[in-house]
């Protein structure tokens, strides 16, 4: 498309094997996420078109400690996380991004231990020295870390468009997520959130 898109990023939460791969912890220990081979791959392609139109990438990545101190104890009671199983712990190939996602190394990489990539985390500071003002947001899980992220961003004068083909979460709640977002995002798909940043 050529875009020189300024003002403007992508965010790509939690692309990780955890949650993407059939052998990751949440992918066993929980509910598959919606068509994820195909989100994969249009996420594959908004990343490169991202690229190329100029527009920053930044990603965050879902990690805990290898003691799990730091897991919430809902998900603690919920029986996710054992240590010793490495399920999202920092550093393992359960938390990596995916290979085919990895950001590059001129790319911010956000880790954050809540499903809101803004709470405790430099999401914001590293948004606004990049001078971003408006965000193109995509990644899993769309009911919880996707939506709570874009709530979050809105609630900071972020604008918001929410690429809806690359995004994925457990079928259940993963459309009803999407219609939700409506309220405070644009809910497109990603070529069309990617036109509306330039």
């Amino acid at each position: 498309m050529g875009l020189v898109v300024t003002g403007a990023a992508l965010l790509v939460i939690d692309m990780q094997n955890g949650f993407l791969h059939p052998e990751g912890s949440v992918t066993r220990n929980d509910q598959p996420m919606f068509e994820v081979e195909r989100v994969v791959a249009e996420t594959v392609n908004l990343v490169a078109e991202a690229r190329t139109a100029g527009l920053p990438v930044v990603y965050t990545q879902h990690v805990f400690r290898p003691d799990y101190f730091d897991v919430p104890a809902r998900l603690r009671s919920r029986d996710l996380f054992t240590e010793g199983d490495e399920a999202l712990v920092k550093g393992s190939w359960d938390a990596a991004v995916a290979d085919e996602l990895k950001p590059l190394d001129t790319e911010a990489l956000v880790e954050k231990n809540r499903y809101d990539a803004f709470l405790y985390t430099d999401l914001e500071l590293v948004l606004r020295t990049l001078g971003v003002g408006r965000l193109l947001v995509c990644g899993v899980a769309t009911n919880v870390c996707v939506e709570s992220t874009v709530r979050s961003a809105e609630q900071r004068d972020f604008e918001v468009t929410v690429a809806s083909d690359c995004t994925s979460g457990p079928a259940d709640y993963h459309h009803a997520a999407l219609a939700s977002m409506t309220y405070i995002a644009e809910v497109v798909s990603w070529r069309a959130g990617v036109l509306a940043l330039a």
